[in-house]
């Protein structure tokens, strides 16, 4: 059965595409990796556990990704956090449960400090908060600081970029330095074999965020995506233990 056609927002003339599940608070809201979409396996598998428990639902495609229009090389983190922002505010009510995977994992944690009053609780899934201050070299980040693209091919095909404007826009989201003052359950799952965002960066975050409700589940032997069976279900274990059971 295809699916219906996808609906769309304007974000400052940014056309972006978007699913929303109709159900009961708190609305999950799924916010993808850097350069992945909203079809991926832990949307789809987060999409159908919401349907199962009769909660709703929203996850989007950023600017340049997925179904939504743009070129990939436009968008800056400050963009998309700003679409996120967006469709968060317009297509939903009440509580939230931000679940960020990877680069939406830091999306996810500035969305929290945002709209504080409306996020029961947040799910980093590999989260990666201030990638573009410890993923970089000082050599790469003098060259993105000068203007250059960084271009590196990728094991799955293809190539990743990092434009200079994306990586400046995320030396100015820069959330690790500092506390973090987000004050909901906040909950980490981090594969131990992550050779993209280290483990350590899980622990950081922990440290960093005022919460005293938080807690880092590391699997074994995972990696950076964490899309394997038994990893999405640890996934989704964590999600069910956040949702209070509805009325």
């Amino acid at each position: 059965m295809s699916q219906p056609e996808v609906p769309y927002i304007e974000v400052a003339e940014r056309s972006i595409a978007y699913r929303l599940r109709r159900g009961n608070a708190p609305t999950l809201v799924f916010l993808s990796g850097y350069a992945s979409d909203m079809e991926g396996t832990k949307a789809l598998a987060l999409d159908a556990f919401a349907e199962r428990s009769g909660l709703a639902m929203l996850r989007l495609d950023y600017s340049g990704t997925g179904l939504s229009g743009g070129r990939f090389g436009d968008g800056t983190l400050a963009f998309w956090l700003e679409e996120s922002l967006a469709a968060v505010d317009q297509l939903t009510q009440g509580a939230l449960i931000i679940i960020g995977s990877s680069m939406g994992g830091w999306i996810a944690l500035h969305l929290a400090l945002l709209r504080p009053e409306r996020v029961r609780a947040l799910v980093g899934i590999a989260a990666a908060p201030d990638f573009t201050e410890w993923g970089f070299s000082d050599r790469l980040k003098r060259r993105l600081g000068a203007g250059e693209t960084l271009r590196r091919e990728i094991p799955c095909g293809g190539e990743q970029i990092t434009t200079a404007a994306f990586w400046s826009s995320g030396q100015q989201l820069l959330l690790l330095d500092d506390e973090i003052a987000i004050e909901r359950p906040v909950r980490l799952v981090h594969g131990e074999c992550d050779e993209d965002v280290p483990l350590d960066v899980a622990f950081r975050t922990m440290r960093k965020l005022r919460s005293a409700d938080v807690q880092l589940l590391t699997i074994k032997g995972g990696g950076h995506r964490l899309s394997e069976p038994h990893e999405i279900d640890a996934i989704l274990r964590t999600v069910a233990a956040l949702v209070e059971p509805v009325e």
